[in-house]
């Protein structure tokens, strides 16, 4: 009986840590497809802010180009695919209304003045550490569930 025992037990420290692991590796790294999607993070907005922005690098290992189509956040109305650029002397930001196309075999980051996901009428603030539900949905690997792990409001970036 005492080797059954040890034996279930065995088993379920096992499945605990095997659950464990996979949770742990989608929140940082989530494969769709040929994509691979890199720890997505959300700034913590500064005080009453009703906007965030998100961020992520997207991995395309395969031989055809991908376009990023949409993004959703959990309880936030709108979320967009933005980019800022220089316009001269002047930093402009846009929405990419077409999406943003990951091309074959290369990585594009989604960082802070640069492309990122621009999420507005924020609804409550997110507090540090908090993972926050969304999809990303695109164009040939189709829609992906992910967490948005919420780092402080002043991250240049945020890996692991």
């Amino acid at each position: 009986m005492k080797l059954l025992s040890q034996t279930i037990l065995a088993a379920a420290l096992t499945l605990g840590a095997i659950l464990s692991n996979g949770q742990q590796a989608q929140a940082h790294e989530i494969k769709i497809g040929k994509l691979v999607i890199h720890h997505p993070w959300i700034r913590q907005p500064i005080g009453s802010a009703s906007v965030a922005a998100g961020y992520t690098t997207i991995d395309n290992t395969g031989t055809e180009d991908d376009t990023l189509l949409s993004v959703t956040v959990e309880d936030v109305p709108v979320v967009q695919i933005h980019q800022m650029k220089m316009d001269g002397e002047t930093m402009k930001m846009g929405e990419l209304k077409d999406g943003l196309v990951i091309p074959a075999g290369k990585s594009v980051e989604l960082k802070p003045k640069s492309y990122h996901i621009m999420m507005m009428n924020l609804k409550s603030a997110y507090d540090i550490g908090e993972l926050v539900n969304g999809t990303m949905t695109f164009a040939k690997a189709g829609t992906v569930k992910l967490d948005f792990e919420v780092v402080r409001p002043d991250a240049e970036a945020h890996k692991h």
